[in-house]
């Protein structure tokens, strides 16, 4: 099959990879109908996060099942399946207490590849959600959003505390914050501030649901926030970049009492103890558990609630993966679809 590979930082090649197999009779086959390119693969490209030797990219994926392993009973070839970035048996105490990501058994699919024609997909009764029947073509994005980017803006806005008569503010205007956005409208945050200096995703942010834009960052977006919210600070903030500044400007932007649900990966972050302490303010993030909102995020996009797939402003051919990094490197893209 062809996936796409990471050399070295800037270096993605489309290449002949080993066909996926069954390896574990809880494994399922299944032929990718649409991938992508997610923010945190420019991490590695960029340099950011070493690698060592070729990696396959990707782990957001939505597809046919082709073949199950002897011991898959939920799901079944010829299905169309949504996944996600974290396959998990969905069984577990740590799964039934709804954090996936941390399953007891978790792996992760950006070590097996999803930019590719087909993936294996460890854990399928636990991992894989089936949708009813197999949607067209304009539902793909929406559904592959739900994968991932989609899944942990919902999770964001759920740590975050977002709900009626609240107030949001988002750090990050990556799809990930943009579709934080979306959840936080869905989950009914009577205010959401979208901090974005780009007039494209300030667009994005207000047709999902953003009800005013700041172009500041750092003290002078925590200031600005604090000046639309009587000085107090929002009640809740997503925090979807995973930077020392983005962190610190999320915390700082959130009122006493209030929440931080951050689900940017982290470089380098240190928290300072005692501003922290005296801060008032709950922290809760991390991996997003994709898998708990599935179900509900497929009802709401194949009853069209809900338009994810919005977020995706380039589609390419899988062949093309290597002009996909470099759009979203250089941010003339904000999320690239990869077609196999």
């Amino acid at each position: 099959m062809r996936g796409a590979v990471l050399h070295a930082p800037g270096d993605v090649r489309v290449e002949d990879r080993e066909d996926p197999r069954i390896e574990q009779p809880t494994d399922a086959i299944i032929r990718l109908s649409a991938t992508c390119v997610c923010g945190s693969d420019l991490w590695p490209y960029r340099g950011i996060e070493k690698i060592n030797g070729p990696q396959p990219m990707g782990h957001e994926y939505v597809g046919i099942v082709a073949e199950v392993g002897r011991d898959v009973r939920t799901v079944k070839p010829g299905q169309f399946v949504v996944g996600s970035f974290f396959a998990s048996d969905n069984t577990c105490e740590i799964c039934r207490a709804g954090h996936q990501s941390r399953c007891v058994h978790a792996q992760p699919m950006g070590g097996i590849g999803t930019q590719a024609q087909y993936a294996r997909i460890p854990l399928a009764d636990g991992t894989l959600v089936a949708t009813a029947a197999v949607p067209g073509d304009d539902l793909v994005p929406s559904l592959l959003a739900a994968s991932d980017v989609l899944g942990t803006g919902w999770f964001a806005a759920v740590a975050a505390a977002a709900g009626p008569g609240r107030t949001v503010a988002v750090v990050g205007d990556g799809a990930v914050g943009l579709l934080g956005v979306l959840a936080a409208r869905r989950l009914g945050a009577e205010r959401i501030i979208a901090m974005s200096r780009h007039t494209d995703r300030q667009k994005l942010a207000l047709d999902f649901g953003a009800t005013d834009i700041v172009t500041e960052r750092g003290d002078e977006g925590v200031a600005r926030i604090k000046d639309l919210t009587s000085g107090l600070g929002a009640h809740s903030v997503i925090e979807a970049v995973g930077t020392q500044e983005s962190m610190m400007q999320a915390i700082r932007s959130t009122r006493p009492g209030g929440h931080v649900g951050y689900v940017g990966v982290t470089h380098d972050v240190q928290l300072p103890g005692m501003e922290l302490f005296f801060s008032g303010v709950h922290l809760h993030g991390g991996p997003a558990p994709v898998r708990r909102f599935l179900p509900e995020l497929i009802d709401l996009i194949t009853d069209r609630t809900i338009d994810p797939g919005k977020v995706f402003d380039l589609s390419l051919p899988l062949e093309q993966a290597a002009e996909g990094y470099r759009a979203m490197d250089e941010r003339r893209a904000v999320k690239v679809l990869l077609r196999p």
